[in-house]
């Protein structure tokens, strides 16, 4: 049986649905869907998903979670907006969503960042990619950003939690490497408790086996934000 929480968010998604739907909304760009979903619809969904999804340290919770929302929010969207294009862009195998005023973006087996079975090594092909990342990370220095990594539910529970541990510090670590400031990152593990898609198949184990990363503004970018609203 759905409990509370889980009719409250979906309530939301179908408000949000109901929202998007709209001609206005699909005429406009993300920056302006991020600009009124941040006062509207994506308040209801910051509130259930923050409260809720965010205590499990998502990466999309994080995003959610942390909207400014009204005019300074579509100041942050559209900074997001050239970022998520460029990840798009150098990355081709990132699964990229820009979510209210950040970016959700996951890697899973077959994509851009992946891992061999059972091993947390990062080989060279997902090296070149994390390279590319990093980049646009310095690029856009105002941003805060959710490492966390899943499997799918093959196996030990334990080990599996240890396992997207290890596979999450890995990436973590490795942009670290590459001069990304360690106070930007969050590192978490969840092993196969959040999947995305159906473990009952063998494609839905493979796409649940993946690092998901969320990229937040920073409080720089937040007040930077506001100040230019107020100008």
């Amino acid at each position: 049986m759905m409990n509370a929480n889980l009719k409250k968010l979906a309530v939301a998604v179908m408000a949000v649905s109901m929202f998007t739907s709209c001609e206005a909304v699909k005429n406009s760009n993300n920056t302006q869907r991020g600009a009124v979903i941040g006062t509207t619809a994506g308040a209801v969904l910051g509130g259930i998903i923050g409260n809720n999804v965010k205590k499990k340290n998502s990466a999309l919770g994080a995003v959610i979670g942390g909207v400014v929302g009204g005019v300074a929010g579509g100041v942050i969207g559209k900074q997001m907006d050239k970022q998520a294009q460029k990840i798009e862009s150098e990355i081709p195998g990132a699964e990229v969503t820009r979510v209210g005023e950040g970016i959700d973006v996951v890697f899973d087996e077959n994509s851009g960042v992946y891992f061999d079975t059972n091993k947390s090594a990062i080989n060279a092909k997902s090296k070149a990619n994390l390279n590319k990342l990093a980049g646009i990370f310095k690029e856009y220095p105002d941003t805060n950003i959710v490492v966390e990594g899943h499997t799918d539910n093959t196996g030990n529970d334990s080990y599996n939690m240890t396992l997207s541990q290890k596979r999450a510090n890995a990436v973590t670590n490795y942009l670290v490497s590459q001069g990304i400031s360690k106070n930007r990152l969050t590192t978490y593990a969840h092993g196969e408790t959040l999947p995305k898609y159906d473990n009952a198949t063998p494609e839905g184990r493979a796409k649940n086996r993946r690092v998901e990363l969320g990229i937040v503004a920073n409080e720089k970018m937040k007040q930077d934000a506001e100040k230019q609203v107020k100008q």
